[in-house]
Order: C-alpha cells, then sequence, then structure tokens
C-alpha cells in the first residue's frame, strides 16, 4: 500500500450510493464531477469484480481536499461528529448564502436550519444521504 505525501489529507464518506453521494459533493464544492470509468477501470486492474465496482468513489485531486466514498450496508444513526463548512460567501452576506443554499435543496440536500449567531450568518444542511453539514 502507499501512502499520500505529508500534508494531504482525505476525507472518507460511508455512503449507500458513492457514485451519487460524491456526484452531490462535487457539485457542492464545485469540483469536477467523479470520473467514474477511470475508477471502475482501477478497480478492475486491481481485481475487483464486475458486481463491486459501485462501492467506491473519489473526487478532488492533488490541489484540493481529495473526498472518498465507501459502500457500507447500515445507515446514518447519529449526528456527525466532524462536518465541514462549505464558504459560498467571504462576507457572510445573507443573499449569497440562501442562493447557495437554493442551489443545493435542488441537488438534493436538505435545509435543517439558518442561524444567525453574533455578526455571521450560516445554515445548517443535510446531503442527500443525511450528513450534516454547513454553508456559510
Amino acid at each position: 500500500m502507499t501512502f499520500p505525501e505529508r500534508g494531504r489529507i482525505q476525507i472518507t464518506f460511508d455512503a449507500h450510493d458513492p457514485i451519487g453521494l460524491a456526484t452531490f459533493w462535487a457539485e457542492v464544492l464545485r469540483y469536477p464531477p467523479p470520473d467514474v470509468e477511470a475508477v471502475r477501470d482501477r478497480l478492475r486492474g486491481s481485481g475487483v469484480g464486475e458486481a463491486d465496482l459501485d462501492n467506491w468513489m473519489v473526487i478532488g485531486n492533488d490541489s484540493e481536499p481529495r473526498l472518498f466514498f465507501q459502500k457500507v450496508p447500515e445507515g446514518k444513526t447519529a449526528k456527525n461528529r466532524v462536518h465541514l463548512d462549505v464558504r459560498a460567501s467571504a462576507k457572510h452576506d445573507r443573499a449569497e448564502i440562501d442562493d447557495e443554499v437554493s442551489r443545493l435543496i435542488r441537488m438534493g440536500g436538505r435545509k435543517l436550519q439558518a442561524v444567525e449567531d453574533f455578526d455571521t450568518y450560516f445554515v445548517v444542511m443535510q446531503d442527500p444521504e443525511g450528513n450534516e453539514f454547513c454553508i456559510d
């Protein structure tokens, strides 16, 4: 097994639909869409059978944090202990944040609550599989 160079991170999501969740997060983060066929080819080269090719997906590259999605049988049962904060506005502009929230809802995200905290505004959301994240 090879390890990434020092300083790189990978954030891993458990998922029922790794390709669908990777596609959602690529849109959220404005990453290129997942290269499904390239990942399948790499898995085939590692000896993974055809029935298991859609059990993993990845987005990101060397210049951005990599997100990895792996198929698991169990569903999400509790609040995330770690979540992503996604910047939609450098100045916490409510209109910019709300526009981004509307875009993500159209893609399958769910708005949980809007929060005004001191001089900031952010929105707590869930991805299509229930993982919480914030838009600020």
